[in-house]
């Protein structure tokens, strides 16, 4: 008995607990497991025989092998717990294995396959993922490479986590990434500065996901700015350089000189004079470009004619399904009248499938359950202004619900994410019809539903690529935004995310998608658009004492301003002017879909001079080409 006594004194000497905080959450995929889709649990600092770490542990495993507890540390945030279920995406995670391997491990039941306990050592980044139902949720990664599972704040605690952080290791924003954060051993001598003026994480409130919506720049990147400019001075000295670090000691994090695959634009290319680019008349005909039996004839002129100047409203119905490819190019009248019978009833059967779910079934589906609360609030909000939409019991409103709901069941993995009901509601405006919006819905999803994903890689990627386009077309304009940090270009993300929605007005996004969706000149030309965006304002930015809050704000208040007739014409002008350059940066090329890898045969490269010379053509004759059919 003496004996076990004092090995219980020498296991609560050896152990210390730092911070503690409930309501941390692990989600799992439950559609192939038979465990709860939430697990409950405890974030905690401890350091154990004076080796500081992260740990998390089911709420279940409380009591049973917990070590003594010195003194703990909780917050008095929060308020209710929500039981609603994340319906973001998410793997399914294996069983995290520890990265010390001397470290004791915890003996838990099974539910402890998730538990995991981190060495701060070993620590190297953390990275602010999409918000999801008002919650942030962190994503840590060891030295290793090993991702944990993602720890989902449910009541708060983001901000008092990186504090208690900040007492062992330092944070430094990522270079690529503005929501990434590389972790290095802490000098003190070089930290003066307290996290709590930095305010990177305040994940109090829990409306976080609709002001990053309305919002997205003050809220979502308003503390980045905060913690660059301290890092920079705090760790990046005059006299250091920036890659001393590295050079030292091998096994911390790359910067951004040396990050993998990432060519460095340092000045300005030789563009040449960007031409002068004038839009025509939109798109007025239809049946003239229809065979006999109804078959699309010149599908790519018709995509010409729209990239040019868009579609007359009247025959927009019918061209955006042919667009979005409800009905391919090449269908005629009587396999479109199969294609409608068959995909109504396609449609019907998903809508039965959650109209038929009792509320007794659905007080035990928490992610059905989850989508239908994002969906009915997102629902009362988006385009109340529009006529189709406004009003109390609104059959508009009614629909914009029943087409996404019915979405669920087409794509339950992805499910609902907000701001998906921005992109249904132009569709439905224009087809006024249920079951041709939803296909629509799904078309245009295939080509935007990675901004969704809960992993946010694409919309990482789309702002690098943003990054590039802009330091080869205005390395002056990313000079001035990397000197009042924005050289990520954050304030991009909304742009981007759901296609400038609440930039333009509503029958301005109408013409506006429908250009894009001709995938004219490029994949990637709503990357061109931003450019055009930020160069038209670049006279403002520069030409005036802004500093990161006032960029933010600047770009904020151009919602509805903006000439979107202007903004085409620029991008497409920025388009010409670097396809004709010659010494065209590899990874610009890349983003302009002009780099062919020497292993494929399916491209030439003369039909990318093709399609730029007829593109030249066109904007030199003044966009006046009549809006007939091919000869």
């Amino acid at each position: 008995m003496e004996r076990q006594s004092n090995e219980k004194m020498e296991q609560k000497e050896d152990y210390k607990l730092i911070f503690e905080k409930e309501g941390v959450y692990l989600h799992t995929n439950a559609k192939r497991s038979n465990q709860d889709t939430t697990i409950p649990g405890f974030i905690r600092i401890v350091e154990r025989a004076g080796v500081p770490a992260l740990e998390w542990s089911p709420l279940e495993d409380q009591g049973r092998c917990a070590p003594a507890v010195l003194y703990t540390k909780k917050d008095g945030e929060g308020g209710e717990e929500d039981t609603n279920f994340d319906p973001g995406y998410e793997p399914d995670w294996a069983v995290i294995s520890t990265v010390a391997k001397d470290r004791e491990h915890v003996p838990v039941k099974d539910s402890g396959q998730w538990s995991f306990s981190l060495p701060l050592s070993e620590l190297y980044s953390l990275r602010r993922a999409r918000f999801s139902l008002g919650r942030n949720f962190l994503v840590l990664t060891s030295r290793g490479g090993h991702p944990l599972p993602p720890l989902h704040f449910h009541r708060g605690g983001t901000r008092e986590l990186l504090r208690a952080l900040n007492h062992y290791i330092v944070l430094d924003q990522s270079p690529v990434d503005g929501r990434l954060f590389l972790a290095y051993p802490k000098d003190p001598s070089s930290l003066s500065q307290s996290s709590d003026k930095l305010q990177l994480l305040d994940d109090g409130s829990s409306d976080l996901v609709s002001r990053f919506i309305h919002d997205p720049y003050a809220t979502t990147f308003g503390g980045f700015s905060k913690v660059t400019n301290f890092f920079r001075v705090a760790l990046r000295p005059p006299d250091s350089p920036l890659h001393a670090r590295t050079a030292q000691d091998p096994n911390l994090p790359l910067q951004a000189d040396d990050e993998p695959g990432f060519e460095l634009i340092t000045c300005g290319v030789e563009l040449g004079p960007r031409p002068d680019v004038t839009r025509g008349q939109p798109l007025d005909i239809w049946d003239e470009f229809l065979d006999p039996e109804g078959r699309v004839k010149h599908p790519e002129r018709i995509k010409e004619l729209v990239f040019r100047g868009g579609i007359t409203p009247s025959l927009r119905k019918e061209a955006w399904k042919f667009l979005l490819g409800f009905y391919p190019w090449n269908s005629t009248y009587k396999e479109r009248e199969d294609i409608l019978r068959v995909k109504t009833d396609e449609y019907f059967r998903m809508k039965v499938q959650w109209k038929s779910v009792s509320e007794e079934q659905e007080m035990r589906n928490s992610l059905l359950r989850g989508y239908r609360s994002l969906i009915e609030r997102d629902v009362s909000r988006t385009d109340r202004h529009n006529t189709f939409f406004s009003g109390n019991d609104n059959p508009g409103l009614t629909l914009l619900h029943d087409v996404l709901m019915t979405y669920c069941m087409y794509n339950f993995d992805l499910g609902y994410v907000q701001g998906m009901s921005d992109l249904l509601s132009p569709l439905l405006f224009v087809t006024q019809n249920e079951v041709e919006s939803f296909w629509c819905l799904t078309g245009f999803m295939e080509l935007v539903h990675q901004n969704f994903e809960e992993s946010q890689e694409a919309m990482k990627q789309q702002l690098l690529q943003l990054s590039v386009l802009l330091k080869a077309l205005d390395p002056e304009l990313c000079d001035f935004l990397d000197s009042q940090d924005s050289g990520s270009l954050c304030f991009c993300f909304r742009w981007l995310l759901i296609w400038f929605k609440r930039e333009f007005s509503f029958e301005d996004i109408l013409i506006l998608w429908e250009v894009l969706w001709t995938r004219l000149p490029c994949d990637n030309f709503h990357l061109l658009i931003a450019c055009s965006i930020l160069q038209s304002q670049r006279g403002e930015l520069i030409g005036s004492d802004h500093d990161f809050n006032t960029i933010l704000k600047h770009i904020n208040e151009l919602t509805m301003k903006l000439d979107l007739q202007s903004i085409l014409c620029g991008a497409e002008a920025i388009y010409l002017q670097l396809v004709q350059c010659q010494d065209l940066p590899l990874k610009v090329q890349e983003v302009l879909g002009l780099y062919v890898p020497s292993s494929s045969e399916e491209e030439s490269p003369d039909s990318h001079a093709s399609e730029t010379q007829r593109l030249l053509d066109l904007s030199q004759a003044g966009g006046a080409a009549a809006c007939g059919p091919c000869p």
